[in-house]
């Protein structure tokens, strides 16, 4: 299962706002050749795992590639640019 921190989901919301003020749209979670982790702005999808921040959907997940983040976390990184996303496996 997949583990977005707080932190990861504090700095996902702060993303999200830059770009857009719709509550429908989230960043999604996407996997590009090869095998590099991006994010796209989007709207929930059916059967999607979404990860809400304060009332934001701030992480959308298609199903199949949820099935794919086992033990997959989600955090941030200090920084001398500002806090970064880092993607770990537990």
């Amino acid at each position: 299962m997949l583990t977005v921190t707080d932190s990861a989901k504090l700095e996902l919301k702060r993303m999200l706002l830059e770009h857009v003020d719709d509550p429908e749209i989230g960043l999604r979670l996407t996997l590009e050749p090869p095998r590099q982790f991006g994010l796209t702005l989007d709207r929930e999808g059916v059967g999607d795992p979404v990860t809400e921040h304060e009332g934001a959907k701030v992480l959308l997940v298609a199903p199949e590639l949820a099935a794919q983040l086992d033990e997959i976390t989600i955090d941030t990184k200090d920084t001398p640019e500002g806090p970064k996303l880092v993607i770990s496996k537990e």
